[in-house]
């Protein structure tokens, strides 16, 4: 217990800069959606998930792979340095690639008027790549409170600057008033180009906080080592690239395949409910991110130990269990989460229970999927994040202008069931554990029925279906406690 209370407590850490941070950010949403009609907000959605394409290849399997070579070396510091020399080269390369084809790029984008958007997302890409070894670096070191502090700040600049621009400025210039920060930094036909500015600046700022980590290393490479790390990442990478397309293709292809039927306008209104819609979801996202942060270090250390398959399946089981409750919490109070976003933005609402379901299932995945980062089998990570991105592709295809953004969010709930199964197949075949399936399928689907049976007990007077719920969420969280934690204590 001693191993999971460390890493209860490190993911308690990372959490504080992932959970708060992303709770933040989500807290932008309302603002957005009021301050942006659906078409605006399309934009935003639409870019972001470029960004996160482009992020997997700048940073090209070289964060796990730092991760597994420093793990087995007495030289960190030369496995850190050139891993980081490796990433700061090709992130320049790619910016400056960015700027010079700035206009092509936003050509082919459909946003001929907006290449600025080209450059100032190439720019936030390659400073976040930059800045992912430093922070690989701080989680190796167990330093959570430092990696939290500095991805608080990045978070704090960017939504300050986004309450500056979008509130105070806009409001200011709105209301016919003048003063000389509202006519030097604003101007209303940038509009969503705001959101893109704060976080361009705040990559800065992020970037900035790093440079200790960053300027002290030793301008050396080896060569033989980076060959070996390219070796075991680039199995990652194309794992990376085909899991991002799983998260995202949905909505570059929402776009591409509606847009001759429904028009342009009606197209980025359907993308702009989407992405506010699956926003709800990602509070999910948010959990599984600070565990990763604490778990990717700690299940490579617990791997010599004796009974380190004895913890991955427990650490499983808690997950799952935690991932649950939240879906039950935010699915017997959507209700109230919905009124997050604006009101021309709810009609989405019935892709949110499919769309957290699905991130319980990516969750699942990534727990299994240490199997093959401890053997060295990253191939297989590929392999099947190559399934899975052919599932979602295929179905997306034939969903979308079927079903709309709808047809999207069940793709994405197949093809997360699906690599999890697959996952896991493989995995009791090259790196067996034993997992306790009955709770690990069992508390995801009681969640689920009890959200279903939950939507036929209604009454008209909305307090009486808040302890109604509240009731419901009290009772499978006491009967996991029992089966759980106490349980545990007792031993």
């Amino acid at each position: 217990m001693n191993n999971l209370q460390k890493l209860a407590s490190q993911t308690a850490i990372y959490g504080l800069s992932s959970v708060i941070g992303r709770i933040l950010n989500y807290l932008l949403v309302p603002l957005y959606t009021r301050v942006f009609s659906t078409e605006q907000y399309g934009v935003v959605t639409e870019m972001y998930a470029y960004v996160a394409f482009l992020i997997i290849i700048l940073i090209y399997g070289m964060e796990t792979a730092f991760f597994r070579f420093s793990s087995q070396s007495d030289e960190k510091s030369k496995v850190y340095s050139t891993t980081l020399i490796s990433i700061v080269c090709t992130s320049f390369l790619f910016m400056l690639f960015a700027a010079l084809f700035s206009q092509p790029i936003a050509d082919w984008l459909r946003y001929p008027n907006h290449s600025e958007y080209v450059t100032w997302f190439a720019i936030i890409v390659g400073l976040d790549a930059l800045s992912a070894i430093p922070l690989a670096k701080l989680r190796e070191q167990n330093r959570a409170t430092t990696f939290a502090t500095v991805n608080l700040v990045n978070i704090a600049v960017n939504i300050g600057l986004n309450l500056f621009f979008l509130v105070y400025c806009k409001n200011v210039y709105e209301a016919g008033d003048s003063n000389w920060l509202v006519d030097t930094f604003y101007n209303p036909e940038i509009g969503v180009g705001y959101v893109f500015i704060a976080n361009l600046i705040a990559s800065i700022a992020k970037c900035a906080l790093l440079l200790p980590w960053m300027l002290t290393i030793k301008l050396y490479v080896d060569r033989e080592l980076l060959r070996k790390m390219f070796l075991y990442a680039s199995p990652l990478l194309i794992a990376g690239l085909a899991g991002m397309v799983n998260e995202t293709i949905d909505r570059i292809m929402i776009k591409r395949l509606l847009i001759d039927t429904l028009g342009e306008k009606a197209t980025m209104e359907q993308l702009g409910i989407y992405g506010a819609c699956y926003k709800i979801s990602i509070i999910i996202t948010i959990f599984i991110q600070a565990f990763r942060y604490a778990a990717e270090p700690f299940f490579f250390a617990q791997h010599s130990q004796g009974d380190s398959k004895t913890s991955y399946a427990t650490i499983m089981k808690f997950f799952v269990a935690a991932c649950s409750i939240i879906f039950l919490s935010i699915m017997l109070f959507i209700d109230v989460v919905i009124r997050f976003v604006g009101p021309e933005f709810r009609e989405g609402i019935t892709v949110v229970p499919i769309l957290l379901m699905a991130n319980l299932c990516l969750g699942i995945y990534f727990n299994l999927s240490i199997w093959y980062k401890l053997t060295g089998l990253t191939r297989f990570g590929a392999y099947i994040a190559l399934m899975g991105a052919a599932i979602t592709i295929t179905l997306n295809f034939f969903w979308i202008p079927w079903i709309g953004y709808v047809g999207s969010a069940w793709a994405t709930l197949v093809c997360y069931a699906f690599i999890a199964i697959v996952s896991y197949i493989y995995g009791q075949k090259y790196y067996p554990i034993d997992y306790d399936l009955p709770k690990i399928i069992g508390y995801p689907v009681a969640a689920a029925l009890l959200y279903y049976l939950s939507t036929f007990i209604h009454s008209d007077i909305a307090m009486i279906n808040y302890v109604i719920n509240g009731v419901i969420l009290l009772a499978f969280v006491l009967v996991v406690y029992i089966i759980e934690i106490k349980k545990s204590l007792t031993k």
